[in-house]
């Protein structure tokens, strides 16, 4: 199967959460199931900077911006520095402020998956299914659902339902989102339109991060004003569960810690509990438990 995987984000050239370890760690697992897998993702300097190799495939018009497309081995990338050339990260500039103009975006990103997709692609390799991930990528269902030639299904993931891209109502037309496309069982969403919700209502599947999550995204209580639609499309909604890269995070091959260790030298750990004890300040005893996180300080980590 041809997968093209669209994301706003890819360890280890962009990463925010744990999105960019599965658009990393995902294509890569599919493709040794022998799935013809290639990312898309937006052209900030980092991607450009960090990618050997990248060659110019096509020129497209995509809302108003010409836009280069970009390849190397198994990685197209959006070429647009007008939207992607900036200092910050991928959502936000250096002082943690939404980039005012992430709809566009991120519609661009979108539309350009649906171009890809369709009839119009200007390259030989299309898409059997367009894989959407999280509400950056999740306008590109609509686009593909709008666009009554395009022959791609359509599937997108929720790795986190309570960022949805929501925005104003009045930026439908500048989008290129038909009029008709902005009601209750649309991307309209509390009078705005959302990204997420479109992805949610024009998706052919839905998927999340695992059965628990699927579960829990239906009920008032954490499905962040959306259960109602999940509901409805349960009989589409699936919840797999994430994986890791054994490869990548492997502790007896791991370069950045004190000891490496396996299953079959367990108490070489404690050595990593005591140079971390160390390093803390913290009283250096074997019997004292220590819990470390990696986390987003947020209610959501607990």
């Amino acid at each position: 199967m041809r997968i093209l995987f669209v994301t706003p984000e890819c360890a280890p050239l962009t990463k925010t959460g744990g999105l960019g370890d599965v658009s990393a760690a995902l294509p890569a697992a599919l493709r040794t199931l022998g799935e013809d897998v290639r990312q898309l993702i937006p052209g900030y300097g980092e991607v450009l900077a960090g990618v050997k190799g990248l060659s110019a495939l096509a020129t497209l018009h995509v809302l108003g911006f010409e836009v280069r497309l970009l390849g190397a081995e198994g990685l197209l990338v959006v070429d647009c520095p007008a939207l992607y050339r900036r200092d910050g990260g991928p959502y936000q500039d250096a002082h943690g402020v939404d980039w005012a103009d992430n709809a566009l975006r991120f519609a661009v990103l979108s539309k350009t998956a649906a171009i890809l997709a369709g009839g119009a692609s200007p390259l030989a390799w299309r898409p059997d299914c367009v894989h959407c991930n999280d509400w950056p990528a999740a306008l590109a269902a609509g686009y593909l659902a709008f666009d009554g030639a395009a022959s791609a299904a359509s599937v997108v993931t929720i790795h986190n339902l309570a960022f949805q891209g929501n925005f104003d109502a009045g930026v439908l037309g500048r989008l290129g989102l038909p009029p008709q496309s902005f009601t209750l069982d649309g991307l309209e969403f509390h009078g705005k339109l959302s990204f997420l919700k479109a992805g949610l209502a024009y998706g052919d599947a839905i998927t999340t991060v695992s059965p628990t999550y699927a579960r829990e995204i239906q009920t008032a209580e954490f499905g962040c004003g959306l259960d109602g639609l999940l509901r409805r499309r349960r009989q589409s909604l699936t919840g797999i569960l994430n994986g890791i890269d054994t490869a990548l995070w492997n502790p007896g091959a791991d370069p950045l810690i004190t000891a490496t260790y396996d299953a079959s030298s367990l108490e070489r750990k404690s050595l990593n509990k005591q140079a971390l004890q160390f390093r803390l300040r913290l009283k250096v005893d074997p019997q004292v438990p220590l819990l470390g996180v990696v986390s987003r300080l947020t209610h959501q980590k607990g």
